[in-house]
Order: C-alpha cells, then structure tokens, then sequence
C-alpha cells in the first residue's frame, strides 16, 4: 500500500458526466483505493462562458450515485485548497509573473485578428501556422507603446526552437513531440484567465498529484504541461493515457449512439453498480473470466499494468444484460427502494405505503424484474398489475384472440378457475393442463390468449404467476372482459 500516491479527477463543469469522464473518474479512484492512496476532485472551471453551477452539482451528484466519494475537494475539504479552479486566479497571476521576470515567459501583444491572418499567410505559403515569435523580444519602450495602444497582452511561454519534448507514458512508453511545432503557447489570455495547460500544472504541482490519469485525447497536451512543469522546477507526476471509448462502428461515441451521460443511464432506469462495472471492462482487464464484480472486488483487483492500450467499444448491450444480472441479483428490498420513483411517475403508487400496498409491490417486482434488463422497464412492465384499463397488443390480438375457438378456450378456462377452492400456482397450473388434456390441444393455445387477457401482453411473468399476484377475483373478471372482446370483433 501506497499512500503517497494522490490522484485526481478534474472535469470541467459545462454538461452533464459524460461515461468516458465517468470511467476517468473510476480507474482514478479504484488505483486510489488499490494502493491506499487519495483522490482529490478539482473543478476546472475557469472556461467561466460555460461552466455552470447546475452542471457542478450534476457533476458531485453522479459520482455520489455510482457511490465515487473523494478524500479531497469540494464538501470535504484538505489541505490544498480551493478546490475550484476560479478561486485560484491569484495564484496563477502570480506564478505566471514570475516567470515573465524570470525570462521564462513574456507578454504577448498580437490581437486575434493578427493571429489569424498570420496564420492564413503562412498555409497559403505552405509553412506551418505556428506562432512567428515577434514579441518574444520586445524592448520595454516597444511594450510601453502596445499598451497604449490599449492591447491587453496575453502572456506566453518561451520554448525551444529546436528538439523535442518527451513524455513518459504509462501505457505507451516514451512519445515524441518536436518543439518546432508547439511554438510559444500563451499560458495566460488577454482577459487574465489561465490557459487550461497552465492552471493544471499549477494546480496539480501545488496539489502534490503522483499520478494523472486521464482520457488519451489529452496526450497531444502533455508535452506543452511538461514544459511548464519544468519551467516552474516542478516534478513530473506519472502521466498514463487511458484509450479512448469509442461507439460499435468504431468512430467517435456520440449522443446518436444513444445515452451517454451517468444522468441519463440513471434516467433510464440502470443501477449505480452495473455502470460502475461496465465501465471498468472498458479498458481494464480482470484476472480470469469473470464479469460481473462488486466495487470491493474491482477495488481488490485493479492494477494500471491490466488496463490496455486499445480503444474499448461501447456496447450498450453487454451494459444492459449486464444490469438485468445485476437487476436478479440485488435485494429485493433495495430495488423496491430505488425503482419506487419510476412507479410514482406512472401513478402507479401513493407517496406512503401501508403494508398490504408494500407486500404487493413486492409481489409484482419480484415477478417482473427476472424479465427486463432496468428499473423503467420493471415500471413499464408491472402496469397491468396496478389497472384493469390496458388496450390489448395489436399483434397479440391478431394472433391469439383471433385465432378460431379463443372465445371458448377462455370461457372455459374461466370456468375451471371459477371452480378452485384453493387458488395458488400448483391448482391454477394444473386446471390449464387438464383443461388442454380434454379438449386435445396444447396447453399454448389457451395459455398465451389468458397471458393476452390478463396483462394486454405476449411477454412477461409467468402465466400462473400473474395470476395469483392479481387474486381468483380480477382474474376471472379479466377473462370475462376479454371473452367479451374477442365476441365484438369483426
């Protein structure tokens, strides 16, 4: 156990927590528990047009419901804060100033629009449109005369015109930048604010970060932080590049690729853990075949060396059959608690429950839950239990209530129900197949119609099970509804 070892998750807050960020803040926080080290969480909101305080709180309560806590941040404290970038601008001056006094940096007077003409100059010529270094050297009268111009410079930092600049991957090894084409990149804007490259070395020196994992997008970044690391006399931290997520067709994953958000996979009605575990499967291998892992288990077995250099494929399948095993698996008790809300959308429930409501709800839930993959389908497929006013499946019509003698079938099954003393699932089962017996025919022709006529369903519980959790009396009257039905057909 390591615990030196200090990590972080620093997302921006302008949208919801997207999945890749979600893993990023998972393979952080399980290298964390592994080695008995710390995770500290910093909101990086220094892009203030679109940071937002709706999208800080979305951000906190995501890693909450996955069950994601940190030892350092927002909430909880430590010993360097802030822990939000816009309560660091100070600092960031200041260290900034330094290394303009240093020589280190300088104050850059180009306006964007020069930039820009600039560099449409150079690839009309064929050059590369990088930054031609025309204020690096400017006299104390030339930036005198610029300021009175009313420039507002940006600050830049100096770096080599020749060489390269190396960063030392965990997972790639050594990869190579030349420093001709990063040219002198401002690590402070014309508004005061920090350049992303710039506020993160600052604040992940002065946080004492060992190891920055991060999304592999953010490798071309690396060699520009390395360079301000070492202009300030900072160590190195361990860089380590998780490969990206992509969508089954291999491009870039996307909203039309369906949710990607921990929001909206909570929406749908996914369980905190089944995400959390399909999240660590893309990406990291486990020892053995195993699959399904409690967040002990992933805490237990997690080691950067099995985290792959591949991309990993999003399969929302796999996630879904994955939560329908985690749906069977859980306490019965815990999914009444967390699909409830999806009940009450529906109307399905009151706010309070007496015990005869609670015993019934569980009845349904237990019944339903084996045959969906999420909690809004345990809504969706529990309805029928909780109204007598259902249309019936149009296919199922088709095929069943039209079918020659589907009227007489359920009459009469309604008849031999009508006979029981004893109503539970061995007498119900077998008046059906003594039923099918006597009449010749196979017990499917009468039980998919009474599936039909009970639940305005082809899919779902057990037959005999949907039966007993509505009771002999809505039983029959659900028959003799459809009986009716089916004789006022054309």
């Amino acid at each position: 156990m390591d615990k030196d070892i200090r990590v972080r998750f620093a997302p921006s807050p302008t949208g919801n927590l997207h999945i890749g960020g979600a893993r990023t803040a998972l393979f952080n926080w399980l290298f964390a528990r592994h080695n008995g080290g710390s995770l500290i969480l910093r909101i990086d909101d220094t892009d203030l047009a679109r940071s937002t305080e709706e999208s800080t709180r979305g951000i906190f309560s995501a890693l909450k419901w996955l069950g994601l806590d940190w030892d350092e941040g927002p909430g909880v404290g430590g010993s360097f804060g802030p822990y939000y970038q816009s309560q660091r601008l100070e600092l960031y001056a200041k260290i900034a100033n330094e290394l303009v006094d240093q020589g280190k940096a300088y104050y850059c007077y180009c306006t964007p629009e020069e930039l820009a003409e600039r560099r449409k100059k150079a690839m009309a010529e064929g050059k590369a449109p990088r930054y031609d270094n025309r204020c690096r050297d400017l006299t104390e009268q030339e930036r005198i005369e610029k300021e009175n111009e009313g420039r507002r410079p940006t600050i830049r930092l100096r770096v080599p015109d020749t060489g390269e600049t190396v960063v030392q991957d965990y997972f790639r090894g050594d990869v190579s930048f030349a420093n001709e084409v990063l040219d002198d990149f401002i690590i402070v804007k014309s508004n005061g604010m920090p350049a992303y490259n710039f506020a993160c070395v600052v604040d992940d020196a002065k946080m004492r970060i060992t190891h920055i994992m991060r999304a592999e997008e953010h490798l071309s970044n690396t060699p520009r932080q390395i360079m301000i690391y070492q202009a300030l006399g900072y160590p190195l931290p361990v860089f380590a590049h998780v490969s990206m997520i992509l969508a089954p067709d291999h491009s870039k994953l996307s909203k039309r690729h369906g949710a990607t958000s921990v929001e909206e996979f909570q929406d749908l009605g996914y369980l905190p853990g089944a995400l959390i575990n399909y999240l660590a499967l893309l990406g990291w291998s486990p020892e053995g075949e195993e699959e399904i892992f409690s967040l002990q288990e992933l805490v237990r077995q997690f080691k950067l060396e099995r985290v792959g250099k591949t991309a990993a494929i999003y399969d929302i399948k796999k996630l879904t059959w994955m939560n329908g095993q985690y749906l069977n698996a859980e306490d019965l008790d815990q999914i009444i608690e967390l699909v409830s809300p999806y009940f009450r959308q529906k109307n399905l429930l009151p706010e309070s429950l007496n015990p005869e409501d609670m015993d019934y709800l569980k009845q349904v839930v237990g019944a339903v839950r084996t045959r969906v993959k999420t909690l809004a389908e345990i809504a969706d497929g529990a309805e029928y239990f909780y109204t007598d006013d259902f249309t019936y499946d149009e296919k199922g019509t088709r095929k069943h209530f039209r079918k020659e003698n589907a009227a007489k079938y359920l009459e009469l099954a309604r008849q031999r129900l009508t006979n029981l003393e004893t109503f539970n699932l061995e007498t119900t089962e077998k008046a059906y197949r003594e039923l099918s017996e006597e009449l010749g025919i196979k017990a499917g022709q009468i039980i998919h119609p009474t599936r039909l006529a009970l639940s305005g369903r082809t899919m779902g519980p057990g037959l005999f099970d949907i039966m007993i959790i509505l009771g002999k009396e809505k039983t029959l009257k659900r028959l003799e509804r459809a009986v009716q039905y089916i004789n006022n057909l054309d």
